[in-house]
């Protein structure tokens, strides 16, 4: 699903036009991305957590060539998936009868 899947979808389950779905998933999006830039946590409960980590600086490898490189340190997004959103990605299968 993209983005304009994903407006089309809302729009449809909560009755409300396009437009105006477009610009309420545009400014949550922009929300979530200005409080990760800050630094903060972003949790949105049954969903998942956006965080911001330290990836240190490392020594790798080019696989071309396999010169040794230095990796500049930075920060990354992490996401971890809520209770609610693992449990729709792995259904129960019905159980077996005795």
């Amino acid at each position: 699903m993209n983005k304009t899947e994903m407006i089309e979808a809302v729009a449809a389950k909560a009755n409300a036009s396009k437009a105006a779905t477009a610009d309420i998933i545009g400014a949550a999006i922009e929300t979530i991305t200005e409080a990760v830039a800050k630094g903060e946590n972003v949790q949105l409960i049954g969903f998942g957590t956006f965080s911001v980590q330290r990836r240190e600086a490392r020594t790798g490898r080019n696989p071309q060539t396999g010169k040794e490189m230095k990796i500049a340190a930075k920060n990354v997004v992490r996401f971890k998936a809520g209770a609610a959103l693992t449990a729709a990605a792995n259904p129960v299968k019905g159980k077996k009868k005795k």
